[in-house]
């Protein structure tokens, strides 16, 4: 069985790599450097030969390509026999490559040994005398939009090489930190006639271009300034409200004295979207996710669910209902909404399609129940083909509510009353129009109009319901005519 070892080569100092990468690097013949950029290469190349890798940069066009390709080419020399492969650092911190091999070389029947010098972090808080035992994240710059950014600890960013990068980085940052957050450009960290630190506020990171190469990391401390702008932040105050030392009344919340804000909140945003008001959306949809969180923080004192439980179940349930995207699968999506309804069923292993009009919460406003209804019910052709079908059936329905009225019987009055208005809500859905906004456009202006009729009765010197009926129709038709 071939042997590849990764050794690592310090932070650059050469007092900094081990003995036993040393000793690794004299005995071989076979040595490969993923990069000859590092400082202990000019003093290291007077005792060993090496085989650089840096022309990989030049071929690919992202690291991650390069990282793999290099890994690849190592684990394939090593099937002729045993080699060392070198890399800045430590071998197991931010150095991809190491894992890539390791998970090659275990299908290829290789042995894989690390060989560990100080890292570049190690050197990083022994420059910046800061003790690593208070906390800190490590983030590629290269991954840091896909990277949960922590203002409660320090943070190292490795890989700006230069401004652009830089640029990049604050931008993210600036999502995060105020403005003025101290942050420090740390350059050669662990090589000592090369070290430097500048402390900038982050609005600056990137106004020196001279400053960023290869060795350039940026440290972070724990913010002192606190930007709320994570569910995490939302979760961390929900959990103080609730706690010991919280607010009595967010702790005497349940999730059945928490469901009417949930619908007030909901129809509070719909009017901030009616209103196309961008700020009152902003609010609203906060006061929504307030009442997510809120749920999620009971389920977790209860002991049966949390916020990571609801977040993976809509994850899950949108990859599962767009197969075409996530899987590749070929949909029409002319029948898009009936595949998604035959997905549903799938999920919950419902047999019927009765089940799923079942489904449809009570709790919905009636118009906006039955528009559902009759959706899910056209989805498997149970549908009018013509609109003039549909005036029909008004006209029908009209009649019969007609013919209770003049029996008198309240039951069949409210019966008929409510197929009437269920036809309505079809025709509604013939000519795409939504039911229950067309009715709140209507109500909206009848409160207009009642407005006009007030107004012009004061100025009359008389209260409204003083006028005769004749009087108040009057002034309705005028404010029609003002096209209220």
């Amino acid at each position: 069985m071939s042997k590849i070892s990764i050794v690592g080569l310090g932070p650059g100092e050469y007092s900094l790599i081990s003995q036993g990468a040393l000793d690794a690097l004299h005995s071989s013949c076979r040595i490969y450097l993923r990069t000859e950029k590092h400082p202990i290469v000019n003093k290291l190349k007077e005792t060993i030969k090496y085989t650089s890798l840096d022309y990989f940069y030049d071929s690919e066009e992202n690291f991650e390509d390069v990282y793999y390709k290099i890994s690849k080419h190592i684990v394939e020399l090593a099937k002729e026999g045993d080699l060392v492969y070198a890399v800045p650092g430590h071998p197991r911190v931010a150095e991809k490559t190491v894992g890539i091999i390791e998970s090659m070389a275990k299908e290829n029947n290789i042995e894989v040994e690390t060989i560990a010098s100080m890292s570049f972090v190690d050197a990083m808080f022994n420059y910046l005398a800061v003790d690593p035992a208070d906390g800190f994240k490590l983030i590629d710059a290269f991954e840091i939009e896909n990277s949960y950014i922590d203002t409660n600890t320090s943070m190292i960013i490795t890989q700006i090489y230069d401004h652009f990068i830089a640029s990049n980085i604050k931008l993210k940052l600036m999502e995060y930190y105020d403005y003025d957050q101290e942050v420090c450009i740390v350059n050669g960290a662990g090589v000592k006639n090369l070290e430097s630190k500048k402390y900038v506020p982050l609005y600056e990171l990137d106004r020196s271009e001279n400053l960023f190469n290869y060795l350039t990391s940026l440290y972070i401390p724990k913010s002192s300034k606190k930007m709320y702008n994570t569910v995490h932040d939302l979760e961390a105050i929900m959990n103080t409200l609730r706690g010991e030392n919280g607010c009595d009344w967010d702790k005497k919340q349940t999730h059945e004295s928490l469901k009417k804000y949930v619908i007030e909140e909901t129809y509070e945003l719909c009017q901030a979207i009616d209103n196309d008001d961008i700020d009152e959306m902003i609010e609203e949809l906060g006061d929504i996710l307030l009442q997510v969180i809120f749920h999620c923080q009971i389920g977790k004192e209860e002991g049966y669910f949390d916020l990571k439980e609801v977040v993976n179940g809509i994850c899950t349930k949108l990859i599962n209902r767009h197969p075409h995207v996530f899987n590749n699968v070929d949909l029409d999506m002319s029948q898009f909404e009936k595949t998604w309804e035959e997905l549903k069923r799938d999920e919950k292993g419902e047999t019927s399609i009765t089940s799923g009009l079942k489904r449809i919460p009570n709790h919905l406003p009636a118009l906006i129940k039955a528009e559902k209804i009759q959706h899910k019910a056209a989805l498997i052709g149970f549908d009018w083909d013509d609109i003039k079908d549909v005036f029909e059936k008004i006209d029908e329905e009209y009649k019969e509510l007609l013919d209770e009225c003049k029996q008198g019987n309240i039951k069949y009055i409210k019966e008929e009353l409510g197929d009437l208005l269920f036809s309505i809500v079809n025709l509604a859905r013939f000519l795409h129009i939504d039911s229950e906004e067309a009715l709140n456009l209507t109500n909206q202006k009848f409160i207009n109009r009642f407005e006009f009729m007030e107004e012009n009765a004061s100025k009359l010197h008389k209260k409204l319901e003083d006028l005769t009926l004749d009087q108040m129709e009057e002034l309705w038709q005028s404010a029609k005519k003002n096209k209220l």
